[in-house]
């Protein structure tokens, strides 16, 4: 008995027959094509979204403060007189606006600084200030050779509305003093992420202003990055700012730039400011950059402005 084979596929095509398939070099053309297209949308959706987060505003709720004090005190070489002195300052003036302190120890973070410059630790202290409190939106770091001088205007009406803002920054502005080529851009309030001043030397970190965001925690990554804190820098983490503002343009189109004085005024006796950037009564501020460098554990120079804001307070 014989069995029907069955029907053998043809080697050569009907005549008017075409193949469905696409050959294969074809196929894994297509299929790089679709990986790198889909790789490029995911990349453009993530930058998209970074930037657009990072200008969102974080609307603090009600009972949490819209504004974070960061003072960072080296408990170990400040007298506690001295420190009892500024905590007073800065909770004095945190109570009459509603805002929260957030005193940072320099040693919490000297693992995480290893064998850079102690005075990079502001900003793992500012990292940790934000991780502490995720819903305030902006975080004021305040050298501990500072005193708060005027405390009855709010850093919003002093600095943060939009109209106050936009008109007190510098803009097409050397970034750093006298005349840096990369300048400052003009920006609106709502693309302002971080507020800073310079003096007649460099931008100046003892006191400044960041908005919690994305940007943020970008920035302070950046800034903390073990290659600047390798790197020696005169001035630390001061040079490793005034590097990244002239390389890196996406954090300096998100910077404003203020008079000294707005933020940051240096005291009479003290040299290095920029012009009109030494105190005058009712600047919220004033620093002494001279203490930074004192060995005595005490800032003498505080003491006389720190009478006068007693008096103010006692006044008020």
């Amino acid at each position: 008995m014989q069995f029907a084979l069955p029907p053998r596929r043809s080697p050569h095509p009907l005549p008017g027959a075409h193949s469905t398939r696409l050959p294969l070099y074809r196929r894994k053309q297509l299929k790089t094509i679709a990986v790198f297209a889909v790789a490029i949308l995911t990349l453009l959706y993530i930058l998209s979204h970074f930037f657009s987060s990072s200008s969102t505003s974080i609307t603090a709720p009600a009972g949490t403060a819209g504004v974070v004090i960061v003072t960072l005190l080296d408990r170990q070489s400040l007298s506690e007189s001295y420190i009892n002195k500024i905590v007073a300052n800065r909770e004095d003036y945190a109570k009459r606006h509603g805002y929260t302190n957030f005193f940072a120890s320099a040693s919490d973070y000297e693992e995480a600084v290893g064998d850079a410059p102690q005075s990079w630790a502001l900003i793992p202290a500012v990292r940790h200030a934000m991780a502490t409190h995720p819903k305030s939106k902006y975080f004021f770091h305040l050298s501990p050779h500072a005193l708060i001088m005027n405390p009855s205007i709010s850093l919003k009406s002093h600095l943060l509305d939009r109209s106050r803002l936009e008109s007190l920054m510098l803009k097409d502005y050397p970034i750093v003093p006298p005349d840096s080529i990369i300048k400052t851009f003009a920006l609106k309030e709502k693309d302002i992420d971080l507020i800073i001043t310079q003096d007649s030397d460099d931008l100046n970190p003892s006191s400044f202003v960041l908005k919690n965001g994305d940007f943020a925690r970008f920035f302070l990554d950046l800034w903390f990055d073990p290659l600047y804190r390798s790197y020696k820098f005169a001035k630390a983490e001061t040079h490793g700012l005034d590097h990244i503002m002239q390389w890196h343009p996406t954090v300096l189109a998100r910077t404003a730039l203020v008079p000294q004085r707005v933020l940051n005024a240096y005291s009479k006796d003290s040299s290095g400011a920029s012009p009109d950037g030494s105190y005058k009564d009712g600047d919220l501020v004033i620093r002494f950059p001279a203490c930074d460098e004192g060995k005595s554990g005490d800032c003498d120079e505080l003491d006389p402005y720190y009478a006068m804001w007693w008096k103010k307070v006692k006044g008020t």
